[in-house]
């Protein structure tokens, strides 16, 4: 069988099981606030009643909009549940593209049946990412609502869209860091050798396992990855993060702060104008204080 029948198959045979399973309440995401959570189960429920017209008429369109609301707050089942309409061109024209990124974000959660779905699903060597113009676009609002409005790439944001759950960072705060480290240049290259996207230093490369700095998403997973251990180590702390990330998180240890480095100093206050949060949700079991690598990048 031609994969492209065999895949349309397989998605016709999902939907029996789509449609049969008794959803229990989803897991709440590490780091959602109860009352987004209870807001996310609402929006899947409300999503599922107009996709199958229970209690309320059939409304397809109403559904993929709910959806992506909920995919939007973190949920793993709104964005299984978006990417099966894509798959399947239910309220929305049918896109394996934007299907396949929509189950890699969900798998990246833990969802079992995203998980199943990507086995089946036939995807290019080097697949162009897509999202849904629903989550695309709420990545630049959040941009423009900041006090300093700042530049975004498009084709960056939707990268870091898509990889953010898989390391529980919210993109804006990645996106922040992206544009005052390169301005979106991919191939951005400091006096002191930090490279790529989020100006990774050899030193960090390595640690983190990046082969290539140079690569947009080889990059922008090991900036990530840091980003996931320094929130760890300062227990979510944005400005001292911030100030890690700049100057190494040696030197905010050795000033029990931010140290007064002017270059420092003023790269925080970008970072936490254009994140505008303080506080972000952390990993505790990412980091120990026993595995801590100093290490110092800004001159002091």
């Amino acid at each position: 069988m031609h994969i492209f029948q065999k895949w349309r198959w397989v998605v016709l045979s999902f939907l029996a099981l789509h449609a049969a399973v008794t959803y229990s309440s989803e897991p709440v995401p590490r780091g959602i606030p109860g009352n987004v959570a209870n807001n996310i189960e609402i929006l899947v429920l409300q999503a599922r009643q107009y996709e199958h017209g229970e209690g309320v008429p059939q409304d397809r369109k109403k559904a993929v909009e709910l959806y992506c609301q909920a995919a939007r707050l973190g949920s793993a089942e709104g964005q299984y549940a978006l990417g099966w309409m894509y798959a399947n061109g239910r309220g929305v024209e049918r896109n394996d593209s934007i299907a396949a990124s929509l189950f890699e974000m969900a798998a990246a959660r833990g969802h079992t049946y995203a998980q199943k779905m990507l086995q089946f699903m036939p995807v290019p060597a080097n697949p162009k990412i897509q999202l849904p113009d629903c989550l695309n676009k709420n990545i630049y609002a959040r941009a423009k609502a900041t006090p300093n409005k700042y530049y975004v790439n498009q084709s960056v944001s939707v990268l870091v869209e898509k990889l953010a759950p898989q390391y529980e960072i919210d993109p804006g705060l990645v996106l922040a860091v992206i544009s005052v480290e390169s301005g979106f240049n991919v191939q951005a290259v400091s006096p002191r050798n930090a490279q790529g996207l989020m100006q990774l230093i050899p030193e960090t490369a390595e640690r983190f396992q990046v082969k290539d700095a140079f690569d947009a998403e080889d990059n922008i997973k090991g900036g990530m990855a840091y980003l996931r251990w320094l929130l760890a180590f300062f227990k979510g702390d944005v400005a001292l993060v911030a100030a890690a990330y700049n100057a190494g998180e040696g030197a905010v240890e050795k000033y029990r702060g931010i140290p007064p480095y002017p270059e420092t100093v003023k790269y925080v206050n970008k970072i936490l104008s254009r994140y505008n949060k303080t506080t972000h949700p952390y990993q505790p079991g990412v980091v120990s204080r026993a595995s801590f690598i100093f290490t110092s990048v800004a001159a002091e």
